[in-house]
């Protein structure tokens, strides 16, 4: 009976270290396909989840709010921004072919909604990410190094009085 509790407990935790590794294999190799399919995967089941707090204070994502460049329909989309003085930064563990980041090129502007408070973001800019080290926590740091981002994104922001 021991053996099916443990196998019942152990597929799930197996099944997830599994899928951890391929998501880091992926991002690391920047392989299109994988990197496709981790895209989707979080489109579809983790992205939804984040939107429920995004840019909410204490949040663990903030909220970009962009226009599609072809079909010039609204989307929001969660992203990870540290506070830079009057900047944001963005790091970029798919690389620099995000839709959400093309929207925001093409367008030149966004918003975003952080802790609450809601900026229009400018002049997006890609900087190495050794230049904007000092911002960065150590761990922010070792997790940008371990899946190979060496490129993040400038934003400069300006309050949107509410």
């Amino acid at each position: 009976m021991w053996i099916w509790i443990a196998i019942a407990a152990g597929t799930p935790v197996g099944l997830g270290l599994l899928w951890m590794l391929f998501v880091l294999v992926a991002l690391r190799s920047g392989y299109r396909p994988a990197v496709a399919a981790v895209r989707r995967f979080n489109r579809r089941v983790t992205n939804p989840r984040v939107l429920r707090t995004a840019g909410e204070p204490g949040a663990s994502a903030a909220l970009i709010r962009h226009t599609g460049r072809k079909s010039g329909k609204p989307y929001r989309t969660p992203i990870g921004i540290i506070e830079a003085g009057d900047d944001f930064l963005v790091s970029l563990p798919y690389g620099t072919s995000p839709d959400w980041l093309a929207n925001l090129r093409a367008a030149g502007t966004a918003e975003v909604v952080h802790e609450g408070d809601t900026y229009r973001v400018t002049e997006p800019e890609l900087v190495p990410a050794a230049s904007v080290a000092r911002f960065q926590s150590k761990s922010e740091r070792v997790l940008l190094r371990v899946f190979g981002v060496d490129e993040v994104l400038r934003l400069r922001r300006s309050l949107i009085a509410s």
